[in-house]
């Protein structure tokens, strides 16, 4: 049996509960673009458990495409498509070849916010909206700040060594998260609780 490609622990635990939820909130078919994919795995997992969505991954570390590959592969899957380079902050998606021509359903990112600029919200919300269809949804995973929400001690502990690795990184709070998406027109439609103090956002245009 072939070794698998290079995997991530918390991506491993998440993937269950993360595509559950994405049954509820998606519809039953439709083009999905993943920012920020890491390994690979939630690509390979929801295009598996979802069979009617084409999934297209795409990360800002070139090093991590052949990965990404290698799980689709390791699955035997023909829904998810070959990774792409994508920056978020860059002007055009994605970052290098052809621009996208479809119009995506959904837009799906995990786990990017914190160890990534503050920027990196405002450009992920202009660039989904360019490249979102007009009933299309954003769906973001991962731990947050909430005003009127007690923050366990766990995030708050996780929140102190992310700033202290990069004065950058650190929790974002939900409502400035849903100010950027306000000002391009997207709400949020959704808040669900997740295990291990996570939290599963959708938004999309209108009410």
């Amino acid at each position: 049996m072939p070794n698998l490609p290079p995997a991530s622990a918390a991506a491993d635990r998440n993937k269950q509960t993360i595509v559950e939820q994405l049954k509820l909130v998606l519809p039953s078919r439709g083009l999905a673009l993943e920012i920020a994919a890491g390994t690979g795995q939630h690509a390979a997992w929801f295009a598996a458990a979802m069979s009617s969505w084409v999934w297209q991954p795409t990360d800002a570390d070139p090093e991590a495409l052949p990965g990404i590959s290698a799980w689709s592969a390791h699955a035997g899957l023909t829904n998810v498509r070959s990774p792409l380079l994508l920056d978020v902050m860059a002007t055009r998606w994605p970052s290098s070849g052809p621009p996208f021509t479809e119009p995506f359903d959904a837009v799906y990112c995990a786990n990017m916010f914190h160890i990534s600029p503050w920027a990196s919200c405002a450009a992920l919300m202009h660039g989904s909206v360019r490249h979102l269809a007009l009933d299309g949804i954003v769906v973001l995973y991962g731990p947050f700040l909430e005003d009127s929400v007690p923050t366990a001690a766990g995030n708050l502990a996780f929140d102190a060594s992310l700033r202290e690795r990069n004065p950058q990184w650190g929790l974002r709070r939900l409502e400035d998260v849903t100010a950027q998406a306000n000002q391009v027109g997207l709400r949020l439609q959704s808040r669900r609780e997740m295990p291990a103090n996570n939290l599963l956002l959708v938004f999309g245009r209108g009410q």
